[in-house]
């Protein structure tokens, strides 16, 4: 005979969300998987000490919601690829993001404003950039950075297009934006005169580019930089590599060829696994084509990373405007990326063990 204590004829059960709940964890629920391997908590007092307005003088207004619970939110945007709007109505009505946030039904959800409110307070305070360089000490503190390679690679962020003139994106280009629109403020706004178009293999991008150093055998992002998307990938070598990197192989497809290249290189010690560039009249040879095929076995290993940002967490996007809000979201993106691969790695390790 069937229990009476969950749904069987439209009526709300007992236990219905503990059931939901199970069923949920049965299936396979990724926010249940991570909850259980990160404690949020460690970045509480970073959070804390950058945002909050420790020189209140009174109570009077409302309370703000708690910083830990806003991080989380953030993480479940750039996961799910959510707008503001769109997490707040999710938040509302899927009971295993209240779970992750350690929200009961009924209780305030934060509204889109509040959401918009705390990345931005996040971004202009440098504070993603913390969070990310605090992961990876805890990483570091695991084992977890193998220091026995690297990975280089760069992907494009997909930004709003613009609808501009071309005398207006002709004086854009020249990095005279900020003269453009000035008796239309509420215009200005929402105009984002950092994003560039730029084309690769034959099809056209807008927007900005996500560059990543990766550690080979274990897949973390180390280190990152966000350019606009005409930067070719090859420019932002020197700002992903630093002395720690001294005496390891370093991985990267032919984008990354070339003199200034090499230079950087040797700068930090480095030992060039690059692809190697054919040219017009001079192809490459067959131990060349060779060479790169055994590299290609290391070398692709940074696409399972750009992989599961575009088919796991719904693409590289980001709907804000201008080059200092697409930092901090390209900087989310790969905290929560590194997130989530400490959940695979963990449930890897147990897996073996």
């Amino acid at each position: 005979m069937a229990s009476q204590d969950y749904k069987t004829n439209g009526k709300k059960g007992l236990f219905d969300e503990q059931f939901t709940i199970e069923r949920l964890s049965t299936i396979g629920n990724p926010l249940e998987k991570i909850s259980n391997v990160i404690d949020f908590e460690t970045f509480r007092s970073t959070l804390e000490t950058k945002l909050l307005n420790t020189e209140k003088k009174n109570n009077a207004g409302a309370k703000p919601f708690d910083v830990v619970m806003m991080f989380k939110i953030m993480i479940l945007q750039r996961y799910y690829g959510l707008g503001d709007k769109q997490v707040e109505f999710q938040i509302i009505d899927r009971l295993s993001f209240k779970k992750f946030l350690g929200l009961e039904s009924g209780d305030k959800v934060p509204d889109e404003k509040t959401v918009w409110l705390f990345r931005e307070n996040l971004t202009n305070s440098g504070v993603i950039e913390l969070l990310f360089c605090q992961f990876i000490e805890f990483l570091e503190d695991k084992s977890l950075i193998f220091n026995e390679g690297k990975l280089i690679d760069a992907s494009f962020t997909i930004a709003p297009r613009q609808r501009n003139t071309r005398e207006e994106n002709e004086k854009i280009k020249k990095g005279e934006g900020k003269e453009l629109w000035n008796d239309q403020p509420n215009k200005k706004k929402h105009k984002d005169i950092d994003a560039r178009w730029t084309k690769k293999n034959g099809e056209k991008y807008y927007g900005y580019k996500n560059h990543a150093k990766v550690d080979s055998k274990s897949k973390f992002i180390n280190t990152y930089k966000a350019t606009d998307a005409s930067v070719h990938d090859s420019q932002a070598l020197d700002s992903l590599l630093n002395k720690k990197d001294k005496g390891q192989l370093l991985y990267a497809d032919s984008a990354y060829t070339g003199d200034n290249q090499k230079k950087v290189i040797r700068k930090y010690r480095l030992k060039n696994k690059v692809h190697e560039k054919g040219y017009r009249g001079k192809p490459l040879t067959e131990k060349q084509k060779a060479k790169n095929k055994i590299k290609s076995k290391t070398r692709v290993r940074v696409e399972h990373v750009f992989g599961f940002m575009e088919q796991s967490m719904n693409g590289l996007v980001v709907k804000s405007i201008g080059i200092v809000r697409a930092t901090g979201i390209i900087g989310l993106i790969n905290l929560t990326y590194n997130l989530f691969r400490f959940e695979q790695v963990q449930r890897l390790n147990l897996f073996k063990s």
